[in-house]
């Protein structure tokens, strides 16, 4: 059955910060300048917001630029951060850092603390206002090529396809949406981004992207113990026990809502790692504990994040389209920041695209004026500032964060210093043979502040159609037994942080690999963490996945 085509001047897959801004900024170019562009989001979730998971505390920067205005048209944007706090765990006490220690960076006063789903529903409904139009439930699977190698568009993954191949009744072939620009926002590791950075080499000559996994939970607390405004980030304690690396947020906001979440950095060494379980730990701290007995977990999710920095973006553009956002890379690491900075690269994006159209492009260049622009902006500025921090870590946690204040207090006197870290190794070169490493004991949920991770996948509302191929792709299917479990004890059962993939008994006594497809919340850490690189992670039918509500 031959495939239905779209034609647009802009595609943009993802439905995220970055990409619903460039969409934005598109449609007030075209309204200033009279010339009409026509717009097209795709979003893999089953609506605007539904795969979002972010902490969050947002610098408004970005979104005075995109939408001045935006208090008087509702944002979902009300708790400014009135108490900040950080402190160094230790167990079973902690040490707060004066705040005057802090490189003014790190200050979050002038913030808003949010569920950056809500907001992102928030810039749907501005960008539908403006003439967008936007197709979520429908996942981008291929990028489609002219005949002299530029980007076309893209298509959209099949639906009505069963585990075994053939098609049922309810098949429907993919859609083409062809454009003359092609803007690629899908977040971390999203699988068309993957693709063009083999196609055009795009990685060459920049460092290893960095990664940490970001597990969140929301919860409701007693009124009580619930302090409008108040940030506590924390380093230190469970993760200095496994000689991992991280950290966690806590973020009071709205009706006594505490999202509260926990970062591991996926360079770590021992693969018997459990991040969820170093997470649920974590929570029995006394200096958490208090504010969350007594409450309700109502959500959780987990999401990658990029936090290689600076030296680790790939280029930005290719024939026919560019990367933005997650896709690209621009969260700042010691902010846990990367909101503004992506809405940031969307609308210089846009606006490079839509001075390319204006002047009678049909899309077949590169857009060279946006990374142009981009290193002139304040995003560069942001992540400059910082580009130190992240690999300064290699010395360890307490050294390198003490060099990565230094560094960035260098910044705030006006004292640039001048050289630049690097990262040297990707993430899943990093694991030590389990022969090596001490099994890791990680003590029983308790019920009230710690949790198993079935429960924990039953509050990110996934769900995946069962009867469909499994969209984790083994490359090899003998590696998980064959090699993964006598060398590393198989470590996707523990980084995995919704019980995807298990080693079982089989019916002839030998062990076999398990992939739970459909419990599958969409993180990607599988794909960046495993040490064989087998395991590739392709979209399943659009709308599948998790369904955050506030996240």
């Amino acid at each position: 059955m031959s495939r239905e085509s779209m034609e647009y001047d802009v595609v943009i897959v993802g439905g995220g910060p970055a990409g619903l801004s460039a969409a934005i900024r598109l449609k007030q170019l075209a309204a200033e300048h009279g010339h009409e562009v026509s717009v097209c989001v795709l979003e893999k979730g089953s609506e605007i917001g539904a795969h979002i998971l972010s902490g969050a505390v947002i610098d408004p920067i970005g979104l005075n630029e995109l939408i001045p205005d935006w208090k008087e048209k509702d944002a979902p944007i009300a708790t400014q951060v009135t108490d900040d706090r950080f402190l160094w765990l230790t167990q079973p006490s902690s040490i707060r850092f004066p705040n005057f220690t802090m490189p003014r960076l790190m200050d979050n006063h002038g913030n808003y603390i949010v569920s950056l789903g809500n907001v992102c529903r928030w810039l749907g409904q501005q960008a539908e206002a403006l003439g967008v139009e936007i197709y979520p439930g429908f996942a981008a699977a291929e990028v489609l090529y002219n005949e002299d190698g530029s980007v076309k568009g893209v298509a959209t993954g099949d639906m009505g396809i069963a585990k075994d191949g053939h098609h049922k009744d309810s098949y429907t072939p993919g859609m083409e949406l062809h454009a003359k620009y092609t803007l690629i926002a899908e977040g971390v590791r999203g699988s068309l981004a993957k693709m063009l950075f083999e196609k055009f080499k795009l990685r060459d000559g920049v460092d290893p992207q960095k990664f940490g996994i970001g597990l969140k939970e929301l919860w409701e607390v007693p009124k009580d113990k619930h302090q409008p405004g108040l940030v506590v980030h924390t380093q230190g304690w469970p993760l200095t026990e496994s000689g991992t690396q991280g950290g966690s947020f806590m973020y009071h906001y709205d009706e006594n809502l505490v999202s509260i979440g926990f970062v591991v950095h996926l360079n770590y060494e021992n693969p018997y790692v459990s991040p969820f379980d170093e997470f649920q730990r974590f929570k029995t701290h006394p200096d958490v504990r208090q504010y969350l007995e007594g409450g309700k977990r109502i959500a959780y999710g987990s999401r990658a994040i990029n936090e290689g920095g600076i030296q680790s973006i790939p280029k930005l553009t290719f024939p026919g389209g560019a990367l933005i956002g997650c896709s690209a890379g621009f969260v700042n690491v010691p902010r846990i920041k990367g909101s503004h900075n992506a809405m940031k690269s969307g609308m210089l994006a846009a606006e490079a695209a839509f001075e390319a159209l204006k002047n009678g492009s049909q899309g077949r260049d590169e857009l060279t004026t946006y990374p142009a622009a981009l290193r002139q902006s304040w995003l560069w500025k942001d992540l400059d500032k910082v580009r130190n921090v992240k690999p300064a870590l290699k010395w360890g946690t307490l050294v390198g964060t003490v060099y990565g204040g230094f560094d960035m207090w260098m910044h705030d006197l006006g004292m640039r210093l001048p050289w630049t870290l690097h990262h040297h190794k990707a993430d899943f070169e990093t694991l030590k043979p389990a022969s090596e490493c001490k099994p890791i004991a990680y003590p029983r949920p308790d019920g009230v502040v710690s949790f198993d991770k079935l429960s924990s996948v039953f509050l990110s509302a996934t769900n995946h159609e069962e009867d469909q191929p499994v969209h984790l792709k083994l490359k090899d299917p003998s590696i998980p037994i064959g090699v993964n479990l006598p060398k590393w004890a198989e470590p996707a059962q523990r980084y995995c942080p919704a019980g995807v993939y298990e080693v079982v008994d089989g019916d002839n006594g030998q062990k076999r690999f398990q992939i739970n497809a459909q419990n599958c919340v969409h993180c990607k850490t599988c794909d960046i963490k495993d040490p064989s690189q087998n395991i590739n992670w392709t979209v399943p039918e659009g709308g599948g996945g998790p369904n955050y509500s506030s996240m």
